[in-house]
């Protein structure tokens, strides 16, 4: 069983998500880890980005820089569409 507090929190998410918004994808994972405001350890912050990517608010590049592709005001058009049928 791991340990908890190799878990990210949501305070570490959140923090994580506010950075990969703001720089789009003008840097690379490493550069947007070393520029957090507080400090995430490496192996919590890959939790992160993988947990983002498998949500598919991210996307990280054949560069490594990361793209931010989640676009919720799109996806609200979308689904106040009348003619859209949820299977």
């Amino acid at each position: 069983m791991r340990n908890l507090d190799e878990y990210p929190h949501l305070e570490q998410v959140l923090m994580v998500e506010e950075a990969l918004y703001k720089y789009k994808s003008d840097k690379t994972i490493r550069q947007i880890w070393l520029a957090l405001p507080t400090k995430v350890k490496w192996p919590i912050y890959t939790a992160i980005l993988d947990y983002l990517e498998c949500y598919g608010k991210i996307i990280v590049e054949d560069d490594r820089t990361v793209s931010w592709i989640w676009a919720p005001e799109k996806v609200r058009k979308l689904l106040s569409n009348p003619k859209l049928v949820a299977r």
